[in-house]
């Protein structure tokens, strides 16, 4: 029995893909379920839906480098995504063609809405929430589309309440009073469990650069001092873990964080667009400075805090990471 509990629900593993554009089409998310995959973080959706992206966006030829920080579908295209993938999930277990062990079908899909005060408190994020938890009229418009060669399953009990849990993506440079205020709508106005996603500035210049450098050897990485100056310190979210932890344990809620997001660095190679002045680091250096982090959080706060941790995940390192 792989499974782990995640605010209060259970899934069959702790693997799963978290928030990026491997995460916004459905038969991706499907592909992943398939390949043991059962937390699912859904590709962040803001207010902000119909932005050019520049190309190419993502370099991952040793490091992985990107400048696509957002969505390329419109917010009611990621709402439809999302219900497919959770139901062609549920036409796979009801079919019996996929050879299952007992209890390895339970799978968790959480949401993860960005970047502001602002964009989170209109009209669009809220309406996407909404058909999230409630998603009977999406499925059931998507029900009446099943071809005639699956008429036998369309009768299926399709999952309606999609998701209730949110992972919060900020822009790096939020700062904490605000991310406390769209966690606590969150909380509080939209009746989720709620994690908090970090970021690796978090460190402190001195130390990242250690790490970073001294450590491991990226010298050609180069981390904008402004970076630290813009985000919040370590004590800075501390202290909003703390409150909101309190927030969420009088609500019955659950809350976490996850560790990390990426590093903004200076775009000094020659493959992402020139016009882009900084891009975002993942890949195998994050993996250190993230896991720098949870070991700093679970000093502080023992077991009180949840983590959730995406930064740098391969096939040699998740089993050490899961059993931290």
């Amino acid at each position: 029995d792989f499974s782990v509990r995640f605010h209060g629900m259970t899934a069959s593993s702790p693997l799963g893909p978290a928030a990026g554009p491997h995460t916004q089409l459905a038969q991706n998310i499907v592909l992943a379920w398939l390949g043991g995959a059962r937390v699912f973080e859904l590709k962040t959706v803001q207010v902000l839906d119909r932005l050019e992206i520049p190309r190419q966006c993502i370099d991952m030829r040793n490091v992985g480098y990107n400048v696509e920080w957002s969505q390329e579908l419109r917010t009611e295209e990621s709402l439809e995504e999302y219900v497919k993938a959770s139901m062609l999930i549920d036409l796979l277990r009801a079919s019996g063609k996929v050879a299952l062990t007992p209890g390895f079908d339970r799978a968790i899909f959480d949401l993860s809405v960005g970047y502001d005060l602002k964009g989170v408190k209109g009209e669009k994020v809220r309406g996407f929430i909404e058909g999230m938890k409630d998603a009977c009229r999406t499925v059931e418009r998507l029900r009446a589309q099943m071809p005639g060669r699956q008429a036998s399953l369309r009768g299926a009990d399709f999952r309606t309440a999609i998701s209730g849990s949110v992972t919060l993506s900020t822009f790096h440079g939020c700062p904490p009073h605000e991310i406390d205020a769209i966690a606590s709508i969150m909380l509080e106005e939209m009746g989720l469990d709620c994690v908090v996603k970090l970021i690796p500035t978090l460190l402190g210049s001195k130390d990242l650069r250690a790490l970073l450098h001294d450590a491991m050897g990226y010298m050609d990485v180069h981390v904008p001092e402004e970076a630290f100056a813009k985000d919040a310190t370590w004590e800075q979210a501390c202290g909003f873990v703390e409150r909101l932890s309190r927030k969420a344990r009088g609500l019955g809620r659950g809350f976490g964080v996850k560790l990390s997001n990426t590093l903004v660095v200076e775009n000094r190679g020659d493959f992402l667009p020139a016009s882009e002045k900084t891009i975002y680091l993942s890949g195998a250096p994050l993996h250190v400075l993230a896991m720098d982090l949870v070991g700093r959080f679970r000093e502080r706060f023992g077991e009180a805090v949840p983590v959730s941790f995406s930064a740098g995940i391969d096939k040699t390192n998740f089993p050490d990471a899961v059993s931290l």
